[in-house]
């Protein structure tokens, strides 16, 4: 198999297909949610400027996914690969719409994209803003272990302090 940073990726409940510039109405229709973004570091994006500088660095990464139903054929959120050496990558970025939190499908799209990326890596890092305690305890729930805390720039914006968390698959 030959690697992409952005394939696309299907399981019975979600599909992760690459995010095209034509997705933007339809992401932003989800992202616009003020609750979505209370952790996050940057809390305004749920504004349209704002989340088009997230949007527009989604795009420029070459990793980012829509994240569809399966079901329903809705977008439920985002995520990408970014960062991408030979040993390890970092997934992260990512947004769900408050009516798919709770339901288990942030398991199914982080173990959809560890399964593929580990046949190329031995190492995923995840960024998570320190305040974001929802997604810490979702990453700890996949078996991530915190190792540092830095501040990460993200594309347009200040940097803000994280928590890396990583999971190495010969640790497995």
């Amino acid at each position: 198999m030959n690697f992409s940073i952005q394939p696309q990726l299907v399981n019975e409940r979600v599909a992760l297909l690459p995010l095209k510039e034509t997705d933007f109405e339809e992401l932003y229709a989800v992202a616009s949610d003020p609750k979505i973004w209370e952790q996050h570091p940057n809390k305004d994006r749920w504004k349209k400027e704002v989340f088009q500088n997230f949007f527009d660095g989604a795009i420029k990464s070459g990793g980012a996914f829509k994240i569809i139903d399966q079901v329903t054929g809705k977008v439920m959120g985002s995520t990408r690969f970014y960062d991408y050496d030979e040993k390890d990558i970092f997934i992260g970025y990512t947004f769900y719409g408050t009516a798919y939190w709770g339901m288990g499908i942030n398991l199914s799209v982080k173990k959809m994209m560890l399964d593929y990326i580990f046949q190329f890596v031995s190492k995923v890092q995840f960024h998570i803003g320190a305040e974001n305690i929802r997604s810490q305890i979702a990453i700890g729930r996949i078996g991530a272990v915190k190792i540092a805390e830095e501040q990460v720039t993200y594309f347009g914006e200040a940097p803000k302090l994280n928590f890396v968390y990583v999971i190495d698959r010969d640790l497995d």
